[in-house]
């Protein structure tokens, strides 16, 4: 998987620069919004510290949850195939833990089988809405779940929520604004206002800041990187809670936990590998 792909994909309008859009949510990345993170992830794995555990982050992003893993005492491997989203997680490592043998961030696809082989298996495989962004869902998830130790390792994912029609009309609009700077121009000029205009009613009838509310409801995450990140996401593929979980079941894992969502976000997943 060269970069050279990457570039042709995103010059095709077959791909969203995730990166970019990462980048600038390092700027506003505060000590607050990193201990979100920490929290979520201490609440989903229902354990207070990952120290003497390996923790693999696939589809790295940011980088923050590397960083929330990291200080809660995981071993981490980061790897985006991304570059821009491999130069953010090396930015936070540099940050927060400069020539930390225990973190290493590395350039890479969860569909190359032989990058895979090289790093070895994980106490804690996670993979928050990167799996449904590489093109082929499905196998991406397979490979995840094989990067698991025996004998107990966790998978952490996250998974668009599959709608139906109304998922088709989304990837439309995403294919629109991947497609041209034009298209890209038009989709945010047409939904961002939308979006912000939802949100300050619902603000209104909650009584309510809800813009300043987002990073406590979404583990620490900026509502403005994540609406663009919403509106380019390409590659996008969605699923149902019970084909997924069918998916894993069928591989040997059990759902400890699930946070299903009704809307077009993701559906959120622990899986514990019983063979």
């Amino acid at each position: 998987m060269s970069r050279g792909r990457f570039e042709a994909e995103v010059a095709s309008g077959r791909r969203f620069r995730f990166g970019r859009n990462w980048r600038g949510f390092l700027d506003a990345l505060t000590d607050e919004r990193i201990a979100l993170a920490e929290a979520s992830l201490r609440e989903m794995l229902d354990a207070p510290s990952l120290a003497g555990r390996t923790f693999l982050d696939i589809g790295a992003g940011s980088g923050l949850f590397s960083l929330a893993a990291r200080r809660l005492g995981a071993s981490v491997r980061s790897f985006d195939y991304d570059p821009d989203a491999v130069a953010c997680a090396a930015e936070l490592r540099t940050r927060h833990f400069p020539d930390d043998p225990a973190w290493e961030v590395r350039e890479g696809s969860v569909l190359d089988r032989e990058f895979l082989d090289s790093l070895g298996t994980f106490d804690v495989v996670y993979a928050w809405g990167s799996l449904h962004c590489t093109g082929d869902m499905w196998t991406a998830l397979d490979n995840a779940r094989s990067l698991l130790r025996g004998g107990g390792g966790i998978c952490y994912i996250a998974i668009h929520n599959d709608q139906g029609w109304r998922s088709a009309l989304w990837r439309r609009v995403k294919q629109c604004y991947c497609r041209s700077v034009a298209g890209r121009l038009l989709v945010t000029g047409a939904f961002i206002p939308l979006f912000a205009l939802n949100t300050c009613l619902r603000s209104a009838v909650k009584r309510r800041n809800l813009f300043r509310e987002y990073a406590q409801r979404r583990r620490g995450m900026s509502i403005l990187h994540d609406w663009r990140d919403w509106l380019g996401g390409l590659p996008y593929e969605t699923a149902t809670v019970e084909a997924v979980t069918r998916f894993m079941a069928e591989r040997g894992f059990r759902a400890e936990r699930i946070r299903a969502t009704t809307s077009h976000g993701c559906n959120e997943f622990v899986f514990r590998r019983e063979r």
